[in-house]
């Protein structure tokens, strides 16, 4: 066989004198096009999940992948949702056929109106467009590649932080400007509310504002019904386009109504917006990919055309969304019964989660680890921003084998009562070994190190001594620069006042000067009017002089047909005479 396909076209004279060659050329011939890849890492937290599976340390602790666990840290699966997947496989009518490219009709219904209400007004109206989606992840993807290629929208706002995915899948899609807006207040451990509303209200118009509908990831705060009020009024005002991801509806407070808040509150509003939706948590179906790309509009007339341009999206990426995860989520929904008990073990999983939270909290500040831990109970959901920096993350995965993201995010759901003893006590070994090691460094210590809590106590002391210097330095600076920009802003304003009062004087002349244009004009025109009247006249005269020719000529005229009238009838009468003499002679003659 040849080396590559470049020897197909070697002539038959020089195909020996080519082999002799062709050792040297055929590696290069061989090189696959793949040649160059690299291995990466595409997603850290599953790189973080397979060096949890590969670690054999007994006490080992997984808090990275957003996964509920018992209490006995097994997978769970919820106990209707297994039924209604049993029912849903042993129905004879069900066959494997292609869903519509929008998705399962049943599942669109209930799903829509798990995340708007049924007594949804945009609902009763036929305002909302809803397709089914391969997961809460296609359904960002489905609404980012409709919004970048059809709505040519280009600027989106992320909340600072926000889940790692989002800004590589509007990415994807071809968004160009990627902004954010502050979220998390990262000494205070809160929502940034100033700066977050400061931030939307310099958004310009059109652009997206991608927003977490509840149990925000990765913190866990939520904003309160007055906060998400006061966006609203920015989003309005600013004329904002909201994109809501909904991941863990039911799963931050056990209430999916409650969940639900902000979506139901800007449909009231008559927003316009696009909202994911996700059952991969609040029903644990993780790996059927099960989603919903919700679309609020204004004219119900718009979505048909709305879902069928989504479809355009839908076709070259995945055709038809899967079916059994579908079925399963209508067979939970669509029945009073089956939902009640999906509910009911809802709350009990969140009650869960709030226990762990209560726990380590309590913990943490039992073993007097440095700093404040309240933050973890006002959070919700499956996730909690430790407050944690990368160091002492790298510290709790290296030596205690804790395994969570480099953010300091943790999943309390992978907390039990028989590791929660275990995370607390690490956590708090090395916040307070962290915090001593900084304290040394600023007393400027070398050699052995002083017990933790006294260099703890030793280092704030002597920090808060050259803060409160340093503020006063620095308030004292600020007074002097605050008089200074006074009286630059008293002098800036007297120029400007000045500069004004010019520039009036200014206008005021070049509009005297245009009103006394204006004069002239109408004064020449006033002539011009005068001279055309005098034209018109005289046209007028001239006309009535050729009118009276022309009336005498005519007269003229009839009165010599008249006159050519008479001598004809003259004419004739005579000849009438000699007609009838000669007929009276021709009579006689025959008589």
């Amino acid at each position: 066989m040849f080396a590559c396909a470049a020897d197909l076209f070697i002539t038959k004279p020089t195909l020996i004198g080519s082999s002799l060659s062709r050792r040297s050329y055929s590696n290069d011939c061989q090189k696959s096009i793949f040649a160059d890849m690299k291995v990466v890492i595409p997603a850290p937290i599953f790189h973080l999940t397979k060096m949890y599976n590969e670690d054999k340390f007994e006490k080992k602790v997984n808090l990275g992948v957003g996964v509920y666990r018992t209490d006995e840290n097994k997978s769970f699966t919820i106990p209707v949702v297994k039924k209604c997947e049993f029912e849903v496989v042993n129905d004879p009518t069900l066959d494997h056929e292609y869903l519509p490219m929008s998705g399962n009709p049943e599942f669109r219904k209930v799903a829509t109106e798990l995340l708007l209400g049924p007594d949804c007004k945009a609902l009763q109206e036929k305002r909302v467009a809803a397709v089914q989606t391969a997961s809460g992840t296609n359904a960002c993807r489905l609404a980012a590649d409709f919004l970048a290629k059809r709505m040519k929208l280009r600027t989106v706002y992320f909340p600072m932080p926000t889940w790692e995915n989002h800004m590589v899948i509007f990415d994807h899609a071809g968004f160009k400007q990627f902004k954010t807006y502050p979220y998390w207040h990262k000494k205070r451990r809160q929502i940034d509310m100033p700066r977050l509303l400061e931030a939307l209200a310099s958004a310009n118009e059109g652009a997206v504002v991608l927003f977490h509908g509840s149990a925000h990831n990765p913190t866990g705060m939520d904003l309160t019904k007055k906060q998400w009020k006061q966006v609203t009024t920015v989003i309005k005002m600013n004329k904002l386009f909201p994109f809501v991801d909904t991941a863990y509806q039911g799963f931050a407070t056990g209430d999916p109504d409650r969940d639900a808040w902000i979506v139901r509150y800007m449909a009231s509003e008559g927003l316009e917006f696009m909202a994911a939706q996700s059952f991969s948590k609040n029903m644990g179906l993780y790996n059927e990919r099960v989603g919903n790309l919700v679309s609020i509009v204004s004219d119900p007339k718009l979505v048909p055309a709305l879902i069928s341009e989504l479809m355009m999206y839908v076709r070259p990426n995945y055709s038809n969304p899967p079916a059994f995860g579908s079925r399963v989520v209508s067979r939970v929904l669509g029945d009073k019964k089956n939902k009640e008990e999906w509910l009911k073990t809802l709350c009990e999983m969140t009650d869960r989660v709030k226990n762990m939270r209560k726990q380590l909290m309590q913990k943490l500040q039992d073993l007097n680890t440095p700093g404040r831990w309240d933050h973890i109970t006002r959070q919700s959901g499956m996730f909690s921003f430790t407050g944690l920096n990368e160091e002492q993350v790298a510290k709790l995965v290296k030596e205690k084998h804790i395994y969570l993201t480099a953010s300091g995010r943790i999943n309390i759901c992978g907390l039990n009562t028989k590791n929660i003893d275990y995370v607390a006590e690490s956590i708090s070994a090395v916040v307070k070994e962290t915090h001593a090691n900084k304290g040394d460094g600023e007393n400027g210590k070398g050699g052995k190190k002083a017990d933790a809590n006294k260099g703890k106590s030793d280092a704030d002391k002597k920090k808060c001594d050259k803060e409160a210097g340093a503020k006063k330095g620095k308030d004292d600076g600020k007074k002097g620069k605050c008089n200074k920009n006074v009286d630059a802003k008293k002098g800036k304003d007297d120029g400007q006042k000045e500069k004004c009062n010019q520039k009036a004087d200014a206008n005021k002349g070049k509009d005297d000067a245009k009103k006394e244009r204006c004069k002239k004009a109408i004064d020449a025109n006033k002539g011009k009017n005068d001279a055309m009247k005098e034209k018109c006249k005289k046209a007028a005269d001239a006309n009535k002089g050729k009118d009276d020719a022309m009336k005498e000529k005519c007269k003229k005229a009839a009165d010599a047909k008249k006159s050519q009238g008479d001598g004809k009838k003259e004419k004739c009468s005579r000849e009438a005479d000699a007609k009838k003499g000669k007929d009276d002679g021709k009579n006689e003659k025959c008589k």
